[in-house]
């Protein structure tokens, strides 16, 4: 690795080991949330209810060791891990990076996640590679679900206008129908999202946005206008339960209350999507007064990023991704943004990374959890560091082939 930390070369030099260790990997690897996926369920019946389930979820993402080897998880491959994944892929051929690859990785990334759609809907749709229980339900492995679609969809909307692939618009414009026509629901002047199952009633922010959000999008790739009344509709009502501090609870029910790194970021970066692809400004001023709330609350002075807005531990490796790309997507907000996010990046390596290619799961006060999860530890921060290095290296800088 390169000694200096401040430079472009680092950067660049961490980006690719992280993708070197993801591809040596097959993409694959284990996740926070795929306790489910042990064999002991099968062999052990009566662990399958649900206070086991929650209890051995709970436990093994907290364990300072992967105890997973021994109880019969499998690595896998997560459609949304493979999106994240292709999402970095388009951000690091823009700059010359994957140039000379035997086979072309935007599409054979692509291909993977179409492979990996949920095949109980008509819709293309996906849902996670592990059933995960809830508080109150469980919810089956491959079950589709708005949340992994909205990114999944996202990431081949993001390689239809790298490539021109007609069918890739297609997958993410019929994604959006499964969202129109079988996730919203109202209730006065409530209209919302079904998450994480279109049979489940509720109000949970982030998913709103991420919805509202892909339906603008394909509205303007598509020239679809009947996506757009809806999106709207659904993010003034979750833009209206914004606090005067700028924040946003992760969802509506008294159990819902808490506020979080990544989830509030979602959130920005989902509104400034929407009011760019649906041409509005009327959303301008809560995500200025949110970027606020988030730079003040979400950041140690010394680059961590924190969990929830009131304290500082646990560090999350997804937290840290999330804030190193927020600031940049909302780099015109703020003039230190940049630097915001490169502070995020130096913490990370100082604190996160294994010399192997990989980033920890997370730094708690006393010790460290050293896991390696593909989807949300290694994907998520080779989105980030993607991000970065398109947002620190001058278009005049990258190969010819690469410009547009």
């Amino acid at each position: 690795m390169v000694n200096s930390r401040n430079s472009t070369t680092h950067l660049k030099a961490a980006t690719l080991h992280l993708l070197t260790y993801c591809r040596e990997n097959d993409w694959a690897g284990y996740d926070p949330y795929d306790a489910l996926n042990s064999s002991l369920f099968e062999r052990i019946p009566l662990l399958n209810s649900r206070m086991p389930r929650l209890v051995f979820t709970q436990a093994l993402k907290r364990a300072p060791f992967n105890l997973r080897p021994l109880l019969g998880v499998p690595k896998t491959q997560n459609a949304k891990g493979l999106a994240l994944f292709l999402s970095a892929f388009i951000k690091l051929s823009k700059l010359g990076l994957l140039a000379g690859e035997e086979h072309d990785p935007v599409r054979t990334m692509a291909d993977r996640i179409a492979r990996l759609r949920s095949t109980d809907t008509r819709y293309w749709s996906w849902g996670y590679s592990f059933p995960w229980q809830t508080r109150t339900i469980v919810v089956p492995r491959g079950t589709p679900n708005l949340v992994c679609t909205t990114f999944v969809a996202g990431a081949l909307l993001d390689a239809y206008e790298f490539c021109g692939d007609e069918r890739f618009l297609e997958m993410a414009a019929s994604a959006a129908d499964y969202i129109l026509n079988e996730l919203v629901w109202t209730d006065g002047s409530i209209t919302s999202l079904n998450y994480p199952l279109p049979t489940s009633k509720s109000q949970i922010h982030n998913a709103n946005f991420l919805g509202a959000a892909l339906l603008c999008r394909v509205a303007r790739l598509t020239g679809r206008d009947k996506y757009v009344g809806p999106a709207l509709k659904i993010a003034r009502c979750s833009a209206g339960k914004r606090a005067q501090d700028g924040s946003w609870a992760y969802g509506e029910l008294s159990t819902q209350r808490w506020i979080d790194n990544f989830h509030t970021g979602f959130n920005l970066c989902a509104l400034r999507a929407i009011g760019s692809d649906a041409g509005t400004t009327e959303f301008d001023a809560r995500l200025r007064k949110g970027f606020e709330f988030y730079r003040a609350h979400f950041y140690r002075e010394d680059g961590a990023a924190n969990y929830f807005h009131n304290r500082t531990y646990p560090i999350d490796v997804h937290s840290v991704a999330q804030s190193i790309i927020t600031p940049l997507v909302l780099k015109d907000l703020h003039p230190e943004n940049s630097r915001l996010a490169r502070t995020a990046f130096d913490w990370a390596m100082d604190s996160m990374w294994d010399e192997r290619g990989f980033f920890y799961y997370r730094v708690l006060r006393l010790l460290k959890i050293r896991t390696s999860y593909m989807r949300w530890s290694q994907a998520w921060m080779l989105l980030a560091l993607s991000t970065l290095l398109e947002n620190s290296e001058p278009a005049a800088d990258r190969p010819a082939s690469a410009q547009k």
